[in-house]
């Protein structure tokens, strides 16, 4: 699904100017840039790009009141002191799984703004990332278990039905 669609769904008979929270993930973009986003989204404080083959934030609007936004799995190698005049706001940042091959990349953000006022900005390593893999996949061992237990006892049920019978 292209980005400017998953948008549209995502927006639920709202406008734009409501949203704060906008989840894009595993949608495509077009040459790898943002498309369908636009300064109407005022109020978003959460914006999630996952997995959507950007390697561009050259057409990402100013967006004020953003705090947190998500880029992992992208192919973003550079381009990040867009950031700085765009998202003066943002407190969180991840940026694993992308193409970003040397330090001075991420120095840049160190040069924002919002560092040299002391907030800090929680960079998301892969170590992070590999401890909430784990817990996703400690989580969806124990759904399964459950799973497991309503079909066993509704095999169970069956048999007590099919012995009344």
């Amino acid at each position: 699904m292209e980005m400017k669609k998953k948008i549209n769904l995502e927006l639920r008979n709202r406008s734009p100017e409501e949203v704060t929270e906008l989840v894009l993930d595993n949608c495509l973009c077009v040459n790898g840039e943002i498309e369908g986003l636009n300064d109407t989204f005022k109020e978003l404080e959460f914006l999630s790009m996952a997995n959507v083959e950007l390697s561009s934030l050259a057409r990402l609007p100013s967006l004020n009141k953003l705090r947190k936004l998500e880029l992992s799995d992208n192919i973003i190698s550079g381009g990040l002191e867009v950031l700085a005049e765009k998202c003066p706001n943002l407190t969180y940042l991840n940026l694993s799984g992308n193409k970003i091959k040397d330090l001075s990349t991420v120095e840049a953000l160190m040069e924002m703004k919002m560092m040299k006022r002391k907030r800090k900005m929680k960079l998301v390593h892969r170590k992070d990332m590999r401890k909430r893999r784990r817990k996703r996949k400690r989580r969806m061992r124990m759904t399964m278990k459950m799973k497991m237990k309503q079909v066993q006892s509704w095999e169970r049920e069956k048999r007590k039905w099919a012995s009344h019978t």
